[in-house]
């Protein structure tokens, strides 16, 4: 029987969850909280620790990217010898003191985060776990080195998908909103499709950084006359504010793209009528 994965134990996803709770509270300007959160990694991932080896370990496998197929098994089998290194006793210690300051000093909801490569990070964990059939073993060892394999290797299987997408997608803007796509937006778009290759962790950094942007410069447009003067308009611009700030926890979907993508022609508008008065 497969065994049951236990993600507060998996410190690969534990760290990811981290990252993106202080991606949120950067986005909600909570001061405190994201100090709390930046001095567990701090505390917990310091150089040295069981903890930081582990999550190297991890990161060996899902960070590498657009490698062949010799070096992937090599970083592969390396890794393994890497994680046996690890003295389990210790690391289950460590995993428990982390599990234990974030529940007391943050929340123990950041154990619920929306995870884009949690799927591999799983997978990960199983063959790290010692408890798997050789099989299964097998299997997901092959499953994790495609991941690493050069993209060229996948292109065959993506480039169909890619153009159907990027077709469809920005026909349903360009139909949706006729108008013609800004250079920020095609950005969004290339990024999008890449996402479909990489577990989207280009796109989820690059949209944790627009939106801090956006919701910037949304927050400086309240001072432009024509919509300072109009309370309708201050009170739309406020909740679009709300409304990317309430994406931070969500996993990415098209809707989130297509508030974006609109937001950005949004911004674009704004300051191009204010520019011209």
């Amino acid at each position: 029987m497969k065994a049951r994965h236990n993600k507060k134990r998996n410190t690969a996803f534990v760290f990811e969850s981290l990252i993106r709770e202080l991606t949120s509270l950067v986005l909600k300007e909570d001061e405190e909280q994201k100090q709390k959160v930046i001095n567990i990694i701090k505390k917990h991932f310091k150089e040295g620790s069981a903890l930081k080896k582990d999550l190297e370990c991890y990161r060996s496998l899902y960070e590498n990217q657009n490698l062949d197929r010799f070096t992937s098994e090599k970083i592969l089998k390396e890794v393994k010898v890497q994680k046996r290194l690890i003295d389990p006793e210790g690391l289950f210690i460590q995993q428990t003191e982390l599990i234990h300051d974030i529940n007391k000093e943050t929340s123990s909801e950041i154990f619920n985060n929306f995870v884009p490569n949690y799927r591999t990070l799983a997978s990960i964990a199983q063959i790290f776990s010692g408890k798997t059939s050789p099989k299964n073993q097998v299997v997901l060892e092959n499953e994790i080195i495609k991941n690493m394999l050069k993209e060229e290797q996948s292109k065959l299987d993506m480039d169909s998908v890619d153009k159907l997408v990027y077709k469809t997608f920005v026909e349903k803007f360009n139909n949706k909103y006729d108008t013609d796509l800004l250079e920020e937006q095609k950005e969004l778009l290339t990024r999008y499709i890449v996402s479909f290759s990489d577990n989207a962790l280009d796109l989820k950094l690059y949209l944790n950084e627009e939106i801090a942007r956006l919701k910037k410069t949304l927050k400086k447009a309240k001072e432009v006359k024509e919509i300072k003067a109009d309370s309708d308009m201050l009170k739309k611009t406020v909740e679009i504010v709300q409304r990317l700030e309430s994406y931070s926890k969500e996993p990415i979907n098209e809707n989130i793209l297509l508030t974006v993508l609109k937001t950005q022609a949004l911004v674009k508008e704004i300051y191009r009528d204010a520019n011209n008065d």
